[in-house]
């Protein structure tokens, strides 16, 4: 299907446009020491082959920033700078990467005297000299401490948001459009949260979408994909980063994950129920995973598009998932929902089990609700 884009406006990283429905690039970061050169220019080229847009390098001293300029000179990739403490090596690195990336909340590190503000508008003027973009990366872990200050200390989206506007207002004040914003947490209904307050109020800026500590897969990319899945089924997000704990000779599997996770979500197979903003049928099913406790539900999963194809005109959500784990709740917001298990299928609307139906007998008991659901709305519109 054709997904959502928010109007968010253009910046261009290298060879690569993010945003104003451009294609949502997918990006990783090096893990070796940066001053190690061979590794580093190993392991971007390893990414690269993996259909990277964007590779993202950590700068933390001068020396850093050095070998940096060597690396440069071994790749053509699209490359993004990760400022850490020290503001002012943008200066050095700008000539060499095509993104900076700094945190509002690492400001405060270096210089402690001067205002956040200076130090911005001393990035935002190395990087329009330079032709780089700028990435605003705000981080739960590192959140601005003024604005820690000003809210509960239960709430940590808030914090977050005000930093990122108060960014955001500066560089227009500046005339400087070329950044996007990153808001960024390790619990994905909270990444999803703060995304989609953001985006609200900003729908112009374009937005890069990562859950922070992920983990190791499985586990760390399923925690992604819901977070992706809810943001970007709406027109969230214009580039993205699968972050996972992998050795270095397999970073390459997030830029993999990443490209699975955009195909999945553009073709329905969602582990969440999402909104595709659709007023037609809309038929999800989850990625086939080792959690699928019979094959048959990829059978299923086309048998039912096939036999719901009579209703593809009306606005009904149905579900199908394929184990235990994932089915029993990410069903609920379904209007009906199918959860597989090894011998029968639970068949539900909305929150409500309607029972458990061996495969050969579901297709016929999901009809009969399909059918009723689209007499109830025809009753509620002749109402």
């Amino acid at each position: 299907m054709d997904l959502p884009r928010n109007p968010t406006r253009s910046v261009r990283i290298g060879s690569v446009t993010i945003g104003d429905k451009q294609p949502i690039a997918v990006q990783s970061m090096t893990a070796t020491h940066t001053q190690n050169v061979d590794a580093t220019v190993g392991q971007i080229n390893d990414i690269q082959s993996a259909g990277a847009d964007v590779i993202r390098v950590a700068v933390d001293s001068r020396k850093d920033a050095t070998a940096l300029v060597e690396i440069r000179k071994q790749t053509s990739a699209n490359l993004s700078v990760d400022l850490q403490e020290n503001y002012r090596l943008a200066e050095v690195v700008a000539p060499h990467v095509d993104k900076i990336r700094y945190n509002p909340g690492h400001l405060y590190h270096h210089e402690r005297d001067k205002p956040w503000r200076d130090k911005v508008k001393f990035i935002a003027d190395v990087a329009a000299k330079h032709d780089c973009a700028i990435r605003v990366g705000v981080n739960c872990g590192s959140v601005d401490p003024a604005m820690l200050e000003k809210f509960a200390e239960d709430d940590s989206i808030s914090p977050m948001l005000e930093s990122a506007f108060d960014h955001c207002e500066l560089l227009d004040s500046i005339g400087f459009d070329q950044y996007c914003v990153s808001l960024k947490d390790s619990e994905p209904q909270k990444v999803i949260e703060v995304n989609q307050r953001f985006a609200e109020q900003r729908p112009d800026v374009p937005l890069h979408l990562g859950v922070t500590e992920a983990g190791m897969p499985p586990d760390g990319i399923i925690k992604t994909r819901i977070a992706f899945e809810q943001l970007i089924s709406r027109g969230i997000g214009d580039t993205i980063r699968v972050s996972l704990t992998v050795p270095n000779d397999r970073k390459g599997e997030e830029i993999e994950a990443g490209r699975q996770i955009l195909e999945d979500i553009a073709a329905g197979r969602v582990r969440s129920v999402v909104d595709f903003g659709l007023n037609t049928l809309n038929i999800i099913s989850c990625p086939s995973c080792s959690r699928v406790e019979n094959e048959a539900f990829v059978e299923l999963a086309h048998d039912v598009k096939t036999m719901t194809e009579y209703a593809k005109d009306h606005a009904i959500t149905i579900a199908v998932m394929g184990c235990r784990v994932n089915g029993p709740g990410e069903t609920d917001d379904a209007d009906l929902g199918l959860w597989c298990a090894p011998n029968f299928v639970n068949l539900k609307r909305g929150s409500e089990s309607l029972g458990a139906y061996p495969y050969d007998q579901i297709l016929d008991k999901l009809k009969q609700e399909l059918d009723a659901l689209i007499a109830e709305q025809a009753s509620s519109v002749g109402t």
